[in-house]
């Protein structure tokens, strides 16, 4: 898969940001989630999960597609999820919303994610306490 298959909104892309948990003093471990445009690798919303929690809970998922679908105004087609993450809450809210989940191997959406998680690790590697 490479963004120029995709027309702007046609497809998402929900994914971990981070490798290892993020660390803050006062409020614990967390996993950041983002929800990114497949044709123009624009990451649409984004969410703090704590560690504790495994996954978006179902009203976190609500508002990660509540706050992508409010840069077009529109949902998507398909959401593509990384076959490997914890994320069924998220599915099960986006087929609810009436979008296609997909899984789809990590290795098949790095084209797309790897930027914005480089990125995001540079900014605020794991070893930072924030």
């Amino acid at each position: 898969m490479q963004p120029n298959q995709f027309q702007v909104n046609e497809a998402w892309i929900a994914f971990k940001l981070n490798d290892d948990p993020i660390r803050t003093e006062a409020d614990g471990d967390f996993d950041f989630f983002a929800m990114m445009d497949a044709a123009s690798c624009f990451i649409l919303s984004s969410a703090a999960i704590s560690t504790k929690a495994t996954q978006p809970s179902e009203a976190q998922a609500r508002r990660l597609l509540e706050e992508a679908k409010a840069h077009q105004q529109a949902l998507p087609q398909t959401l593509f999820i990384p076959a490997d993450l914890a994320a069924q809450q998220l599915e099960l809210e986006a087929r609810t919303q009436g979008l296609t989940a997909v899984r789809v191997p990590i290795d098949q959406l790095l084209l797309f994610i790897g930027e914005a998680r480089q990125g995001f690790r540079e900014r605020f590697g794991a070893s930072d306490a924030m």
